[in-house]
């Protein structure tokens, strides 16, 4: 038969051991350990409240002394980009916005809606170089999250081109009296498929050759395209910028210049002297 494993717990006999454990015990530690623990003990709070006053004073400075952005962040001032856009209506394509080559800001609206991207100030270089800005410095234009205006007659929008979050879509339109939304939408290059569709045209920077579509559609419809018309605009104006303009380097300069080829075309005259020859006849 096995032994069994009993359930009374029987008291020990103590050792002379375990007197002097106990004695210990009920004393608080013998003189030795009575002499250190205070040593310790301090010390330990002297360590903890340096690293809690070290902690403190370097997330104040991080505060007060935040990680400046990179210098030089793309598009930089004198770069040329450009971007393909359109408006999407509820399922109506069309560029709309009237070109402005002249602008004085970075941004300027070319024909099929191509926009070209060229900053002139720290307003709209680097990453404040958004649809949001472009939209600022178009006269008349006015892109948020739940307003798009669109100017048409005179850099003013007219009712017509005006739109806001929950209006219907008209009877004749691809989606007949369904309540819209305004979105934006984006393809960074040519691979993307399925666009980036946001609703603050703040959150979109500028990236060469992107496509951009400003849309008022029911939620869930996708933006259509910008036409294949206004992707072969940009692309032929990025190309014949690329083929103009060369970046050199100064000797002894750690900066570039970019410098635009001319060609000159020597046209020669030349005059041809006609001679008469008259031939006596017999």
């Amino acid at each position: 038969m096995g032994q069994r494993i009993s359930t009374n717990l029987e008291p020990v006999a103590k050792s002379a051991t375990g007197k002097l454990v106990s004695k210990v015990g009920a004393s608080g530690g013998g003189k030795a350990y009575k002499k250190s623990r205070p040593i310790n003990y301090y010390g330990i709070l002297v360590v903890i409240v340096v690293l809690g006053l070290s902690s403190v004073v370097l997330a104040r400075y991080d505060y007060q002394n935040p990680t400046a952005a990179p210098a030089g962040t793309p598009p930089a001032i004198g770069t040329t980009w450009f971007a393909a856009s359109t408006f999407d209506i509820c399922g109506s394509n069309s560029s709309l916005l009237i070109s402005n080559p002249v602008s004085k800001g970075g941004f300027s609206i070319l024909s099929n809606g191509v926009i070209r991207i060229s900053p002139v100030s720290d307003a709209d270089a680097g990453n404040h170089a958004t649809v949001s800005q472009f939209a600022n410095e178009y006269p008349g234009f006015i892109a948020s999250s739940s307003e798009l205006a669109i100017p048409v007659t005179n850099g003013k929008a007219t009712a017509a081109t005006t739109f806001h979050n929950g209006e219907l879509c008209p009877k004749k339109s691809a989606y007949p009296n369904k309540p819209a939304v305004i979105e934006y939408a984006y393809w960074s290059n040519f691979g993307q498929k399925t666009p980036t569709i946001v609703t603050d045209p703040a959150k979109i920077k500028f990236s060469n050759l992107m496509e951009l579509t400003m849309a008022v559609l029911p939620k869930g419809a996708v933006p259509a395209r910008p036409s294949t018309a206004a992707i072969a605009a940009m692309v032929k104006l990025n190309t014949a910028t690329s083929a103009t303009t060369t970046t050199t380097t100064l000797p002894g300069t750690t900066s570039t210049v970019p410098v635009t080829s001319t060609t000159v075309v020597n046209v020669t005259t030349t005059t041809v002297k006609s001679t008469t020859t008259t031939v006596a006849q017999g």
